[in-house]
C-alpha cells in the first residue's frame, strides 16, 4: 500500500481544477473494502440489487458506491440510465450511487440475485461466488467506498450511473492497474491486517478514477466535474471555497470571477444546473456536515463559521438540504 501510495503523490501537480477535486474530497469521510470475490461462467446473467439483504455485508452502511475490478474475462453489463457497456480484463467499473445492475455472458441463463449466490469466505466481510454454466470464465473483485457526506456533496450528485475506465498505457493507467493487481492479490489472502490495507487501496482507487473523469470530459459535458474544467466556473467555485462564511451575492462572485452577473447565472444554470446562490449553501452545507461528524465543536460556532448569524437559521438550511436536523446528522441518523 505503501508504495502505491507513494506512486500517485508521484504524478504531476494537479491543475486548478483539480485542487478543487481535492478540496471537496477533503469534505468527506471515506472508507471501503472488498466484498466480493468472484467468478462467473458463460452463460450467467446475474442481477446485483441496490441493497442486499439485512444480514449482506453492506446493508448497514449509510451510502455505498460499488467498484467491480475485472481480473479476467468479459461480459455486458447495464445500469438503470445507461446502455449496456461491454467491459474485459483490466476495465475498472464504478457504480456510484450502487443502483441495480446487472452483469451476463451468452444467452439462455436465468436471471439470479447476486446476494442469493454469495457464500463466505476465509477473509472476514468478504464473500464468494462461483455461479454459471461451463463456458469462458469472468473473475471480478467488487469493493466498495462508502460515505454518509457523498448523499449531500454537490460535487457528486452530478456522476454518472456508471463509470468504466479502461487502462491504457499512460503512467496513471500503469499505476491504476498495479493497484487493481495488489486488490485482486489481497483477496486471496487473509493474514493479519489484510482488510484494512485492502481499504486504503480502495479509496486510491476511488480518488484517481474521479481524477481521470474529471480530465476526460467533454467541453460541453455538464454538472460539476464539467464545471471545475471551466475557466470561469472554476473561478467562480474557488472563490466561493475560499470564503465560504462570506455573505455572497451573485454580483459579488461574478465581479471577483471576472464576469457579468447575467453570464455567470446562465453558466452555473447551463453546466451545474442551479443558481451559484444555492451552490454556496450546498457547499456550506457539505463543510457543515464534515465538521458535525469530525469534531464536538457547537452547533453555534459551526453555523458562525459557515455564514449563518443564528443557530436557529443554520438548522433551517441543513435540514433543508439534508432531510435530518444537524443534531440528528452528527449522531449518525443521516438515514438509509
Amino acid at each position: 500500500m505503501t508504495a502505491t501510495t507513494a506512486s500517485f503523490a508521484a504524478t504531476p501537480d494537479p491543475a486548478p481544477g483539480q485542487d478543487l477535486l481535492t478540496e471537496a474530497l477533503r469534505t468527506i469521510r471515506l472508507s471501503g473494502s472488498v466484498f466480493m470475490n468472484a467468478c462467473f461462467r458463460a452463460p450467467f446473467d446475474v442481477v446485483t440489487p441496490r441493497r442486499f439483504d439485512a444480514k449482506g455485508p453492506l446493508a448497514h452502511l449509510q451510502h455505498v458506491s460499488i467498484f467491480h475490478l475485472i481480473a479476467s474475462g468479459s461480459c455486458s453489463v447495464e445500469v438503470p440510465g445507461a446502455g449496456p457497456v461491454n467491459v474485459s480484463e483490466g476495465d475498472i467499473l464504478l457504480v456510484p450511487f450502487a443502483d441495480d445492475h446487472r452483469f451476463w455472458s451468452g444467452v439462455g441463463a436465468e436471471a439470479v440475485r447476486a446476494d442469493t449466490l454469495l457464500r463466505s469466505s476465509n477473509l472476514p466481510g468478504m464473500g464468494r461466488i462461483n455461479h454459471g454454466g461451463d463456458g469462458e470464465a469472468l473473475r471480478m473483485v467488487c469493493g466498495f467506498i462508502e460515505s454518509s457526506e457523498f448523499l449531500i456533496a454537490p460535487v457528486f450528485r452530478t456522476l454518472p450511473p456508471l463509470l468504466v475506465d479502461r487502462t491504457g498505457d499512460d503512467k496513471v493507467s500503469a499505476l491504476l492497474a498495479s493497484t487493481v493487481h495488489q486488490i485482486i492479490t489481497l483477496a486471496e489472502e487473509t493474514e493479519p491486517g489484510t482488510e484494512i490495507v485492502l481499504g486504503r487501496l480502495m479509496e486510491i482507487l476511488f480518488i484517481e478514477v474521479l481524477r481521470r473523469y474529471t480530465t476526460r470530459l467533454p467541453p460541453n459535458a455538464k454538472g460539476w466535474f464539467a464545471a471545475i474544467n471551466a475557466p470561469l466556473l472554476s473561478r467562480a467555485l474557488q472563490i466561493v471555497h475560499g470564503a465560504p462564511a462570506r455573505r455572497w451575492t451573485v454580483d459579488d462572485i461574478a465581479r471577483e470571477a471576472g464576469s457579468s452577473r447575467t453570464v455567470l447565472a446562465e453558466r452555473f444554470t447551463a453546466v451545474l444546473g442551479q443558481s451559484p446562490i444555492e451552490y454556496v449553501t450546498q457547499w456550506r452545507m457539505q463543510l457543515a456536515a464534515d465538521r458535525l461528524r469530525s469534531s464536538r465543536d457547537s452547533l453555534a460556532a459551526i453555523a458562525a463559521d459557515i455564514g449563518y448569524e443564528s443557530e436557529a437559521a443554520f438548522n433551517r438550511a441543513f435540514k433543508r438540504v439534508t432531510g435530518v436536523t444537524p443534531g440528528r446528522w452528527r449522531d449518525g441518523s443521516s438515514g438509509p
